[in-house]
């Protein structure tokens, strides 16, 4: 497939990498000039790119960016994201790095959000394996399991399909209205976990208990730290 990715950081550029190795063609952009990835460009299978080359017309885009930045993109680059066949985005939602946010703090689930800002569908996948996991576990043993939410079809299907492709078991986490369920501070989130695991946490996560999920995300208090800390694991 093609496959193009806004975001060149631990999650975004891992999954370039694992992408690109599975045989797909990869565009690969962030905010800056294509010149800043200059790492990725003897990769077989990527190509650095500007945003919204990147992801026009292509089959897969994959938005893995701060949640403080998605109402600031461009006009031209939200026409680009229209002409993809499937949106996936991976983000969450931190106060400390994106500030307040009020609908996501009333509740609204995050990529709910964003699809409504994008004026489309969006699937949320690969936002609740901790980066490190992402890029080194990959067909383990026992096999981890990565979620998916997002309306059913076929759509939903290649986002399985990419999962397993890159070493993880899909598990359909239901439609997007129910992917609060995976963000940070839930039973499940940045969890090396099987897929029966995922699924009994996901069965487990109850809204009754949202403020205390909350709490535990808003728990980070220095998000620039806390990523620094994890990029020894990279």
């Amino acid at each position: 497939m093609k496959i193009g990715i806004i975001g060149a950081g631990y999650v975004g550029g891992t999954l370039a990498t694992k992408l690109a190795a599975a045989g797909h063609d990869v565009r690969l952009a962030n905010s800056k000039d294509p010149a800043t990835l200059a790492e990725f460009e003897e990769i077989d299978g990527i190509t650095p790119a500007w945003a919204a080359a990147a992801v026009t017309d292509v089959d897969v885009a994959i938005l893995s960016l701060p949640l403080k930045v998605i109402p600031k993109l461009s006009d031209e680059l939200i026409t680009a994201l229209a002409t993809a066949e499937i949106v996936i985005d991976t983000g969450n939602y931190y106060p400390a790095r994106d500030g307040r946010i009020e609908p996501l703090d009333q509740g609204t689930p995050d990529s709910e959000w964003v699809a409504a800002i994008l004026g489309r569908p969006v699937y949320k996948v690969f936002n609740n394996i901790v980066a490190p996991s992402l890029k080194h576990k990959g067909d383990s043993d026992p096999r981890l399991a990565a979620t998916v939410a997002g309306p059913s079809g076929e759509d939903k299907n290649r986002a399985y399909a990419l999962v397993g492709q890159i070493g993880f078991d899909p598990v359909d986490a239901g439609d997007l209205d129910q992917s609060w369920r995976l963000q940070p501070g839930t039973p499940t989130y940045c969890q090396d976990m099987t897929a029966d695991q995922i699924r009994a946490g996901i069965a487990a996560t109850s809204p009754d208990d949202v403020e205390a999920y909350h709490a535990g995300r808003d728990a980070i208090e220095d998000f620039d730290a806390a990523m620094v800390a994890m990029r020894q694991y990279m």
